[in-house]
């Protein structure tokens, strides 16, 4: 495949994930966690269905019992941690802090499943890692104090990240003798049929017939944009590249999610959050940048 069609397929991706973190800041002022959780994910699965029926992929039922833990830890802990951490803290702490937390996380898990961790991507996972931090720190600037309710949402945030992790990782064993869309389609059933009671402990489901125009716009752009488009191209790149390498997707998202958070949200980011962003760059393009090979010298030419 050639180079600018996987850059595409990144950005798309990456553009895809940073979405969703302002949509979801939109529809969590109005509707609780675990029901857009649950509305995201049915939305979704209704397009999976219906592409996976007119074009005959199978579902892998008979690998249901990773299946079903890639969709226990990516779409019910990362999702509902995610979206109650993002009522805690603002839309641009979450957007950098799980995309920048996925890819380290993703590298050390994949180390169980023999996915080589060699000293340059150590380097830029530490480098990455540092400008997370700063971002972090960074946010804390309230005033000159820490806010103890930012940072319970930063660490829910952190949370999900490393739950989204785990399912890169165990998907990556499913989607190498499984298709792409059978593993996402049959994720996203489980993972809604999980998330589905949760939404009774909030308001049982009766406040959806009144959810604004504003609000279903946001679950739709969840469940088609950042899931049904999202999802296919990161797995698909868990597939082709390896989970460490297909997670690194998420690095290319906080760029683009301050900017949305910026226009759509009026959330100016801290300067230790840009210093971090420009930290985190550097890491990526150490995890990118090939190794030139050995090039032998050239045989003098004949007089």
């Amino acid at each position: 495949m050639s180079q600018p069609v996987v850059v595409l397929a990144y950005a798309t991706a990456a553009i895809a994930l940073a979405a969703q973190w302002t949509a979801a800041k939109i529809a969590l002022g109005a509707v609780p966690p675990l029901e857009l959780s649950t509305m995201r994910f049915a939305i979704a699965s209704a397009l999976l269905v219906l592409v996976a029926l007119v074009t005959r992929t199978p579902l892998p039922v008979r690998r249901w019992r990773p299946v079903t833990a890639a969709a226990a830890f990516g779409f019910l802990g990362f999702n509902g941690l995610a979206f109650l951490g993002l009522r805690l803290t603002p839309a641009s702490d979450s957007a950098l802090i799980v995309p920048t937390t996925i890819p380290v996380a993703t590298a050390l898990f994949a180390t169980l499943i023999h996915e080589q961790l060699t000293s340059r991507k150590l380097l830029g996972f530490a480098v990455a890692s540092v400008g997370a931090a700063v971002v972090i720190a960074g946010g804390q600037q309230i005033g000159g104090d820490i806010s103890t309710t930012r940072l319970l949402g930063d660490l829910l945030e952190l949370g999900s990240a490393i739950c989204w992790a785990a399912c890169l990782t165990i998907s990556a064993l499913v989607v190498r003798t499984e298709s792409v869309l059978g593993f996402v389609t049959m994720s996203s059933l489980l993972g809604t049929a999980m998330l589905f009671p949760l939404g009774f402990l909030e308001q049982g489901y009766r406040d959806v017939p009144t959810w604004s125009g504003q609000s279903w716009l946001a679950a739709a752009i969840l469940g088609v944009l950042s899931t049904f488009v999202a999802f296919l191209i990161f797995f698909w790149a868990v597939r082709r590249f390896g989970a460490s390498r297909g997670a690194l997707i998420s690095y290319l998202a906080p760029v683009a999610a301050l900017l949305i958070a910026f226009v759509v949200l009026g959330e100016r980011p801290f300067p230790l959050q840009l210093v971090g962003a420009v930290v985190i760059l550097a890491g990526v393009r150490l995890l990118t940048r090939k190794t030139r090979a050995s090039v032998p010298s050239a045989t003098p030419a004949a007089a």
